[in-house]
């Protein structure tokens, strides 16, 4: 088949959890025997030719630009030029492709390909990472432009599409949106092994690792470590990740004084962050937004517990079973943060062997091949429907 991936962001240019996806789905693809077109921004030099393996081409839809603010929130122009650059490509070529694959977000490249989806005679296949909640909007962009962000969002949700989530939560909150049939949910991202983890011994070690943007809410996973720290003897933290935040994460450090106990060494390369898994006695997220929460099964996939903090738009929590592979702290208060993390040293060997078995009974199901067999069965269909 001919596929067209859109995304405005390209691993390893940009690094997260949806570029690792669609870097992932377009390597697959390629393996497949399809013929791949991945259409992004441009973010490498004029005289650097991107590859992926496999892939016939990579395409810049865009310029370079800058994605976010200084603040770590999304930038506007970028999604508008990246919708501009979508359309007439696909208007060119859309009926080259049986078809077009795109994240929902930034929307207006999804609108694009919608808006062309019958001329071009492909089908849409569109990933929900996240659906926001109208007051999420209204606290991200303020009341005005939130209120114009919900309705494109809900705009695009109601256009032709087959839809996939990676929650329950998300899926819930798609149907809600006006969603037209019903959204496949793919639990299944983790591309790393699946053999059934040892449980060991851990170090009094509690590990951070993400993007220190304000949903992630790092300076309040230095309050809670620093609690946890004050009843615990020789607990230590290791907080990985760089972003808008650093500095506030760095200040937080200081006013708690904790700074012989908890090093943050900014952003580091995968392997690194993936031994301090190995060796942690829990994984601890505080972030209040989550499309789906990877580093739970990353940390699983060592026998290693995860705290995580509930919310609203926090869908890491379903990874988590509550005392089987970690805990979830009912509120974003750095001494109930705390009272997990000390849960979980109290609980020792039997949770890190109950998380052993966890990821033993699950990681078929959270396996990124498991998903992606779901994705390549939906264009066979829409192929045999054309």
């Amino acid at each position: 088949m001919r596929i067209c991936v859109l995304y405005d962001c390209l691993f390893p240019y940009t690094v997260g959890g949806a570029e690792r996806w669609y870097r992932n789905l377009a390597e697959r693809l390629a393996a497949e025997g399809h013929e791949v077109t991945y259409v992004t921004l441009r973010q490498w030099d004029r005289d650097e030719r991107p590859e992926i393996d496999g892939l016939t081409r990579v395409i810049a839809a865009g310029p370079r630009m800058a994605l976010y603010t200084t603040s770590g929130r999304r930038r506007i122009l970028p999604p508008l030029v990246f919708g501009l650059g979508v359309f007439l490509h696909l208007l060119r070529h859309g009926r080259r492709y049986d078809v077009v694959h795109t994240c929902s977000f930034p929307y207006f490249s999804l609108l694009a390909a919608a808006l062309l989806r019958r001329p071009g005679g492909y089908g849409l296949v569109v990933d929900w990472h996240e659906v926001w909640s109208a007051a999420y909007w209204r606290e991200y962009l303020g009341r005005p432009a939130g209120a114009i962000g919900h309705g494109v969002q809900r705009l695009c949700a109601r256009v032709p599409q087959r839809a996939f989530c990676f929650s329950r939560l998300y899926a819930r909150r798609l149907r809600a949106e006006g969603l037209k049939g019903e959204p496949t949910v793919l639990e299944g991202e983790y591309a790393g092994s699946l053999e059934v983890p040892v449980a060991h011994p851990a170090e009094p070690l509690v590990v951070f690792a993400g993007r220190l943007i304000p949903e992630k809410r790092a300076p309040l996973a230095v309050a809670a470590f620093a609690e946890a720290a004050a009843r615990l003897e020789g607990l230590r933290g290791e907080f990985y990740g760089d972003g808008p935040e650093r500095e506030a994460v760095l200040g937080a450090i200081e006013d708690h004084r904790i700074g012989g106990r908890l090093s943050a060494p900014g952003f580091v390369p995968a392997p690194q962050i993936d031994e301090a898994l190995r060796r942690a006695m829990c994984m601890l997220s505080t972030s209040s937004r989550e499309g789906y929460g990877m580093v739970v099964v990353e940390a699983s996939a060592h026998a290693t517990p995860s705290v995580v903090v509930a919310g609203e738009d926090n869908a890491a929590t379903e990874l988590v079973q509550e005392g089987v592979n970690g805990f979830v702290s009912s509120t974003p208060d750095p001494t109930t943060i705390a009272d997990a993390i000390v849960r979980v040293h109290e609980a020792g060997m039997t949770l890190r062997e109950s998380t052993a078995d966890w990821f033993a009974e699950n990681a078929e199901r959270l396996s990124l091949e498991s998903s992606l067999r779901k994705v390549m069965a939906s264009y066979a269909a829409l192929s045999a429907r054309a």
